[in-house]
């Protein structure tokens, strides 16, 4: 069964049940799981991310105190797969999670199929 191509950087092989990176394939973990706790993940300076306009109190960059960003990377090529802006404290966002049962039948029943592209079709 071919893998399938779920987000710009993001495959999920149904089979062995795992993420990959599309870029170099290298397993991120289990897909079962939240993704990106098998990328790096490097907390970026907001005003590094986005510098102020002009000077001041109000400066439109964001306050350090209000905003993080994270930035998540296959550890195989170092490719940038995701990207956080997330309240101080706040865990990290659990966004893609995928009913791998319901997938499986429904691709044995022939009701799916995965083109040679990757894409997720359905058949019926």
């Amino acid at each position: 069964m071919a893998k399938i191509h779920l987000a710009e950087y993001l495959d999920l092989d149904v089979e062995s049940e795992r993420w990959s990176c599309h870029s170099c394939g290298h397993d991120i973990g289990d897909a079962r799981d939240n993704y990106k706790k098998g990328l790096l993940i490097y907390e970026r300076d907001p005003g590094e991310v986005h510098p102020p306009l002009i000077e001041g109190e109000y400066t439109f960059a964001p306050n350090p105190e209000w905003i993080r960003i994270l930035e998540f990377y296959c550890p195989g090529c170092g490719r940038q797969v995701e990207t956080e802006y997330l309240p101080p404290g706040h865990p990290v966002t659990h966004d893609t999670e995928i009913d791998l049962d319901s997938l499986k039948q429904k691709l044995a029943a022939g009701e799916l199929r995965v083109d040679e592209h990757g894409k997720l079709e359905v058949t019926t």
